[in-house]
């Protein structure tokens, strides 16, 4: 039966009824016996018209079924001929009219078509009432029923996907609320914690050096602001409706992606970072969804930077608008400069910096291709944050050092 709803698809009601008129055109100038009584000028005028109707029921079912049983009635009561493409027209006009039509709209065309059944009827009786009921169940009861019944499979197959889709929206709503469990009974639990700790040690060392304060307070801005962060995405999910009916979780508004992305350049420089960052001011005009793209990998790849190449590395960030696509791209040069400004190349021997860094490019390429359960999902959260909105993260070695590199496509995530 699904083959059969498929072929009935309203879609392809124009090549269901040109198909029709192809088959009427045939036959006449193929299946027509010429020894049957010959058209006379109505027949032709009926024949042509239930040709014409043909085009005119793709659109009106309804319109189309009226019309093609009235011209098969005025064929059948006044013209000559058997009123083959006339009854023919009207009999599949009626299964496009059970197919799309309301049902009161089915009652009338149903009515009419038996009315151009009886326009004959009278001359027939009694005799011609067996071939009368015979034309009756052809005409209206078999297109009827073909109609109804694919219908009804339709309606069955819609509310066979709203269940399904009820189960998805269902099960996603429980792995939101266990979610939401864990990063408030967990992740939110100790990040209040260390943020409470880091207070207390600000209190309590107030008379330390200045430049351990300034990490006291970073540390302390950091948590209280990932901890605010935390507490909007928990509220999110567990309650979806904030997404469609009310303002959703966007850490940052877009206009202030700039600001942002300065913040998070400046708090990598504070962990010793080097970090040469371009940004293109057109980035404020970036819609939430990839702005927020933009930031998330720009975190990521600079504690990618630190955490691989070590502190003390030089690393360049460059964020271009083109043409409405955003151009993003971070390198760093595999913690080549230390203190001293001389290249890990010429310190590197067998235990140094050239063979730490070496160690690091492994570990990279090993995170590189970590699976899902496996230790470094840093650059898998970024390889599906990108290809959601139509890009693709290329990671790979460059020079003595790594690059990280993509393109988000414009149009997409608005």
């Amino acid at each position: 039966m699904r083959w059969l709803t498929r072929i009935f698809d309203d879609r392809y009601a124009w090549l269901r009824l040109t198909l029709l008129g192809l088959s009427g055109v045939g036959y006449l100038l193929v299946g027509h016996d010429s020894e049957d009584a010959p058209h006379a000028v109505l027949d032709w005028l009926a024949v042509g018209a239930a040709l014409a109707l043909c085009p005119v029921a793709v659109r009106w079912p309804f319109a189309g079924l009226l019309t093609a049983s009235l011209v098969f009635g005025l064929a059948g009561s006044l013209g000559q001929a058997d009123p083959v493409v006339p009854e023919v027209g009207a009999t599949w006009m009626m299964l496009e009219l059970a197919l799309r039509a309301p049902t009161r709209q089915l009652g009338v065309g149903v009515a009419a078509l038996v009315a151009a059944q009886l326009t004959d009827l009278v001359e027939r009786l009694p005799s011609g009432l067996p071939g009368w009921l015979y034309d009756m169940a052809v005409t209206v009861g078999v297109p009827l029923l073909i109609g109804l019944n694919i219908r009804a499979s339709r309606q069955l197959a819609r509310q066979a996907d709203q269940r399904v889709a009820v189960e998805a929206r269902a099960a996603r709503t429980g792995e939101r609320a266990a979610i939401a469990r864990e990063l408030h009974d967990l992740v939110a639990h100790h990040v209040a914690s260390m943020v409470l700790r880091v207070g207390v040690a600000r209190h309590v060392l107030r008379d330390t050096d200045s430049r351990v304060t300034e990490v006291f307070d970073d540390l302390h801005d950091s948590g209280t602001s990932a901890l605010a962060d935390l507490r909007r995405l928990v509220s999110v999910l567990r309650n979806p409706a904030m997404v469609a009916d009310g303002p959703a979780y966007v850490p940052i508004e877009p206009g202030a992606l700039p600001d942002a992305l300065a913040t998070t350049v400046d708090r990598a420089v504070k962990t010793g970072l080097t970090v040469d960052a371009t940004i293109d001011p057109a980035v404020a005009t970036l819609d939430t969804v990839r702005g927020l793209a933009v930031l998330r990998l720009t975190q990521e790849g600079l504690a990618n930077v630190a955490k691989h190449a070590g502190p003390t590395a030089r690393a360049r960030l460059c964020v271009r608008m083109v043409d409405g696509a955003v151009h993003w791209e971070i390198t760093d040069d595999g913690g080549a400069y230390g203190a001293d400004g001389g290249t890990a190349a010429r310190r590197g021997a067998d235990g140094g910096p050239g063979t730490r860094r070496a160690d690091r490019r492994a570990d990279r390429r090993a995170e590189l291709g970590a699976s899902d359960t496996g230790p470094g999902h840093g650059l898998t959260g970024m390889r599906e944050r990108v290809e959601v909105l139509g890009g693709r993260l290329a990671a790979g070695p460059a020079d003595d050092g790594w690059r990280l590199q993509t393109v988000l496509p414009a149009g997409v995530g608005g």
